[in-house]
């Protein structure tokens, strides 16, 4: 645990910027269905080899392009109060990821951006 599990990269134009990854990095691109917001699954490469796989989607409200990256935690109820107990903000609260887990948005003191996930496949 608390090693980086996922990125999101976030862009205007998520669709408009796939071919560039794929043809650069050759990584495929597939799209979410069913949640609250256009999303797509990027896959980076075979997963017997080291790395992770991420995201690609628009930006939120009053968030700018850019990459952020997820951070496997053993309690995210725990992580969220060592956050802010050392400055850290939680930027978006906890919420669920159907059964994926339990994630939320930070920003370290520096202003940094960063998500915290707890994996948990019963989350609703």
């Amino acid at each position: 645990m608390n090693r980086v599990t996922h990125f999101e990269i976030y862009t205007n134009d998520p669709e408009a910027a796939q071919p560039f990854y794929q043809d650069v990095f050759g990584w495929q691109f597939s799209k979410f269905e069913g949640g609250p917001i256009e999303y797509w699954l990027v896959t980076t490469g075979d997963d017997k080899e080291p790395g992770i796989n991420g995201s690609l989607t628009r930006p939120r409200e009053g968030q700018s392009p850019g990459t952020l990256n997820t951070i496997a935690v053993q309690s995210l109820d725990q992580t969220i109060k060592k956050i802010e107990q050392l400055g850290g903000k939680i930027c978006v609260p906890k919420m669920a990821i159907q059964k994926i887990g339990w994630l939320a948005y930070a920003a370290a003191p520096t202003g940094n951006g960063f998500a915290t996930i707890e994996p948990d496949t019963k989350a609703k």
